[in-house]
């Protein structure tokens, strides 16, 4: 819903550009029915600003892209080459080595299985998702180009209707025009006069009582 909900007509093809000495006029005319706490103060009418919560993860991303830190999400190493353990024999330690060694197997062997199919679907499918993918985004993009022209369109029509509607008034306003000015300076003509003709009567008044 907007702020402002009057509207004022404006004749652009009628009315001369304001001088800067007008404008200057105007801003000083506006700036002084503002209160005076108005540029610092929102409008009533303004919501307050809505104070985000983030979670403790955005929260702490937030934190390391402002400490300008490198990311470090996905730990790469699982995914590297690895090495049997050098340890031999039946310890506890040397066991819990050999099995943690094994788990990284297997985690790298599911990884690159699954990079596997993912290369070899992309080598079977890839060039037509992609070229379906673009012939999508030609369809959206024409029809964004075609509302844009038609936007553009109505645009001009309006303005070409809003030209010839003002222009086709342009004598009438110009009459109208002199007529108000006309009628203004008669109105200012006859209180001058009937200033003048209460101080005749005032005049008049005093010298009666003089006499």
């Amino acid at each position: 819903m907007p702020l402002i909900t009057e509207t004022f007509d404006s004749l652009p093809y009628l009315d001369a550009e304001p001088s800067p000495q007008v404008w200057a006029r105007i801003a000083t005319l506006l700036t002084a029915e503002l209160p005076p706490e108005a540029r610092t103060t929102l409008h009533p009418s303004v919501p307050e600003l809505h104070e985000p919560a983030f979670s403790l993860i955005l929260s702490a991303e937030f934190e390391r892209i402002t400490a300008k830190k490198p990311l470090a999400a996905i730990d790469t190493t699982r995914y590297e080459s690895l090495d049997a353990p050098e340890e031999t024999g039946q310890s506890p330690d040397t066991i819990e080595k050999w099995k943690d060694a094994l788990r990284k197997a297997y985690t790298a062997h599911a990884y690159l299985k699954l990079r596997q199919n993912n290369l070899a679907a992309l080598e079977q499918n890839g060039k037509n998702a992609w070229l379906l993918g673009n012939y999508h985004l030609e369809h959206e993009l024409k029809a964004i180009e075609k509302d844009l022209v038609e936007t553009r369109e109505a645009i001009q029509s309006t303005n070409k209707e809003r030209k010839f509607a003002q222009e086709g008034i342009r004598g009438e306003m110009a009459n109208l025009e002199v007529t108000w000015r006309t009628g203004v300076g008669r109105a200012l003509e006859v209180e001058i006069a009937n200033e003048g003709l209460r101080r005749q009567i005032l005049e008049a008044q005093r010298r009666g009582e003089g006499s």
